[in-house]
């Protein structure tokens, strides 16, 4: 079952994203507080796939009022190939659509190829054209990467 996303989901949706290998997170952006923030910001555009009563995919979606943004995408291996995230992407758009966004851009490590085979397959285009730069206004917010 696919549903907007609550806070009350952290803990599962946090359980998800520490048993994904390679998946990064930041000790302040992805805790509880960070993710209430996120949430508060972008009542309408987060979702999370749910099994059995367990989160078994997420998406942390928000616009900048012109363009959207999908961060943390996430499927649960055992409910990966059954249409999980691509079902989540169109939820996703489709909220921001009613918020008059018309473009969503995200970011894939180049390292996960599983993402990234996902993101061709179902039509979104690899931007060769720009630079993607970082900087850490907190150096309190580390980043830690499932092994």
């Amino acid at each position: 079952m696919i549903r907007q996303m609550k806070i009350e989901d952290y803990n599962g949706v946090y359980a998800l994203w520490k048993g994904i290998k390679g998946f990064s997170l930041r000790s302040i952006d992805d805790s509880y507080d960070g993710i209430k923030k996120f949430l508060r910001r972008n009542p309408e555009t987060c979702v999370v796939h749910e099994t059995n009563g367990r989160i078994t995919g997420s998406i942390l979606c928000g616009h900048d009022g012109r363009r959207g943004y999908f961060y943390h995408v996430s499927v649960a291996e055992e409910a990966r190939m059954r249409g999980v995230g691509k079902e989540m992407v169109k939820y996703c758009a489709d909220a921001l659509r009613k918020e008059g966004i018309t473009k969503i851009s995200l970011i894939a490590f180049r390292h996960n190829i599983i993402g990234n085979a996902f993101w061709e397959k179902i039509g979104w285009t690899k931007r060769e054209d720009l630079n993607f730069y970082d900087f850490t206004l907190d150096g309190e917010n580390i980043i830690s990467i499932n092994e």
